[in-house]
């Protein structure tokens, strides 16, 4: 049979496993615990037994295994939920003999689990199988069928005896493994198949060693997969049965060239049916996966950033890659994905990632909803911007196959693009500032092609918008709009690190509204004050939105004057309604790639830069005074030295 034993190799590599017993009193917890530690039946047992080691040794994944036997009275129960919060897995048992304690499973035990919102696995232990009446023959199956039904976080049942060390062994040995190989993740019992995570992780593993990609594993594409994963090939008879089995049971899982995806996600299946996870888990983890079936985050190497100010992009190579998987995607070259292209996509990824905020409606899409090219593009760019580690790991799942240090490049602090007033950044990232109803909304809508819309809906939490902007001489740049809403600028702004990554600041408000500008200007001279105090001095635009609309008199001269005084440019005038956007984003860019202008400077900033200034001349004063007195002194001293000789 294709595979192997787990062994060592498939532990997750995890060092150690803490599993907490608990349940009603009398059912035979500190009995079981002691039986299996010293394989003898104990005379005597206190309540509660300190903590018990099971040597690395006692089972085949050699890890060892620290048992915590838990107090079933009330008065203990700060400590049990403590243990409950620590445990690799739990294991709730009841008395074979006391078909109280099994009802007590199900109304109490389990529920007290999941309202303390205990994620280990549960493993379910009848004690005591000597005491059943044997006159009362009942099947665990039927038992449990109707509880594991109702809580799926029940990996195994099983029925043991302290006395007679029947099955008590086995106890601990499915409480590790379903830790280490859980059948959980991968495989859904109600509806008997595996999960979708799995079989995305299998098709890619599956594209993987299909190396003259025929869509078919031949026999030394299968003997190149046993090796790797189990370092030993299969002979000739084994390959045989093999695909007998999956023939026999999966009619397309084999073909004249080899071993098919179907056949190979049934042997995944097998694997489990048979009560073997551990070798559907020892193969993932050899391709990287971890136990939530994504790829090991310490095998994504992302270089690091040294700065706040600094960010990280998708190279050209990278790029370049996505553009050739999205022609490759775009089944009807009509220069947008349709969902179901996109899904394609991502079939070998966990999931597809960007059906979630921040990611979901945050690029342009074609009126049908299609993902445009530019939108693809800046999906990837704002995944990169936000956590380039996920961006690295869909990027492999896909097919990326380059070094991963060619994959990124991190940006020069931006600090230092100011100084040299000029900037190589080829992503832009611009936070949208203003009061409530002012249009930022909409701002963002009409950046990523959507239609303006009349119904006002207030933004929970913070939004993002990207696209790609065609600059003059043909050059693009990926530009990201982050929506701050008003109830949170002020907390925002309190974190000293807040505009680092910022390279333009927009402001907009309501040019209808007397208050919307008030506030606007309130929030404009925070900005301004945050970057002067922290060092990140951030280029800004005003925005005056809903140009459709009759202007509030007096803000027209005021934001002009507050420009004026401030140092920037007047306010950029537009209307969403009218489909106006006065060239913004293009301006937004334009102002980013030229980072020493447009930085606001209030009067108390302005002091502060005229004392330093004053402080500098006076030093550089002293410092010239000094060295021509020096220069004097020298001078004087040779003069007299001639005049003496």
């Amino acid at each position: 049979m294709l595979g192997g034993h787990g062994g060592k190799s498939s532990a997750g590599g995890r060092k150690s496993l803490r599993i907490a017993v608990a349940g009603e009193k009398g059912t035979g917890k500190s009995s079981l615990i002691s039986a299996v530690a010293s394989e003898t039946f104990p005379d005597n047992v206190p309540r509660v037994l300190p903590p018990t080691t099971l040597p690395a040794d006692a089972y085949p994944d050699y890890i060892p295994i620290t048992i915590i036997d838990t107090p079933s009275s009330i008065d203990n129960r700060i400590k049990l939920i403590e243990e409950f919060r620590k445990a690799d897995a739990v294991i709730l048992t009841y008395a074979c003999d006391q078909p109280a304690t099994l009802d007590r499973l199900s109304s109490y035990w389990l529920p007290e689990l999941r309202r303390l919102e205990i994620k280990a696995p549960v493993i379910v232990v009848g004690c005591k199988l000597d005491l059943r009446d044997e006159r009362l023959p009942v099947r665990l199956e039927d038992i449990m069928a109707p509880i594991m039904k109702e809580y799926r976080e029940i990996e195994t049942c099983i029925e043991c005896s302290a006395l007679t060390l029947i099955q008590a062994p086995d106890v601990f040995y499915y409480a590790s493994k379903a830790v280490l190989h859980p059948t959980f993740p991968l495989f859904d019992q109600e509806k008997q198949c595996l999960k979708p995570r799995l079989r995305r992780a299998v098709q890619r593993i599956f594209n993987l060693c299909n190396h003259d990609m025929d869509g078919a594993l031949h026999d030394a594409e299968l003997n190149d997969f046993q090796i790797n994963c189990f370092g030993a090939p299969l002979d000739p008879v084994e390959l045989i049965g093999v695909k007998r089995v999956v023939q026999e049971r999966q009619p397309d899982g084999v073909t004249d060239l080899g071993l098919t995806l179907p056949g190979f996600l049934f042997l995944f299946s097998l694997f489990i049916e048979r009560g073997r996870p551990e070798t559907a888990w020892a193969i993932l983890r050899k391709f990287g996966y971890n136990d939530s079936l994504e790829l090991n985050s310490e095998s994504l190497l992302v270089p690091a950033k040294h700065s706040p100010d600094q960010s990280i992009e998708l190279t050209k190579e990278a790029m370049d890659f996505l553009s050739g998987i999205f022609q490759l995607y775009d089944l009807d070259n009509d220069g947008a994905l349709k969902p179901a292209e996109l899904d394609d996509l991502f079939q070998t990824a966990p999931d597809s990632p960007w059906l979630e905020s921040p990611y979901k409606d945050a690029a342009e899409k074609t009126s049908g909803g299609n993902l445009t090219i530019n939108g693809f593009l800046s999906e990837w760019a704002l995944m990169t911007l936000l956590d380039p580690r996920k961006s690295l790991a869909n990027l492999i799942c896909i097919g990326y196959g380059h070094d991963p240090a060619s994959t990124f490049s991190v940006t020069r602090k931006r600090s230092v693009d100011r100084k040299k007033q000029r900037t190589e950044r080829n992503m832009f990232q611009c936070f949208v500032f203003g009061p409530k109803k002012s249009g930022k909304s909409a701002l963002l809508d009409s950046f990523v092609g959507r239609k303006f819309s009349d119904s006002y809906k207030a933004t929970i939490g913070e939004r993002y918008a990207a696209n790609v902007i065609d600059q003059p001489g043909g050059t693009k740049k990926t530009l990201v709009l982050r929506e701050i809403p008003e109830d949170r600028v002020k907390k925002f702004l309190a974190n000293k690190e807040s505009l680092a990554a910022c390279d333009v600041a927009v402001v907009v408000y309501d040019s209808s509204d007397v208050y919307s500008w008030k506030k606007a200007r309130e929030i404009l001279m925070e900005v301004a004050r945050r970057g002067e105090e922290s060092g990140y001095g951030t280029p800004c635009l005003l925005v005056a939105a809903k140009d459709d609309l009759d202007p509030y008199p007096m803000s027209v001269q005021e934001s002009d004057r507050v420009c004026m005084d401030l140092g920037i440019d007047i306010p950029v005038s537009l209307s969403m309604k009218l489909g106006d956007p006065n060239n913004l984003f293009s301006r937004i860019v334009s102002t980013a790639e030229n980072p020493h202008l447009s930085i606001p400077e209030t009067e108390s900033g302005r002091r502060s830069k005229n004392i330093r200034q004053f402080v500098n001349n006076s030093l550089v004063f002293v410092s010239v005074g000094t060295a021509l007195g020096f220069a004097g002194l020298a001078a004087y001293r040779a003069y007299s030295a001639r005049k003496n000789t």
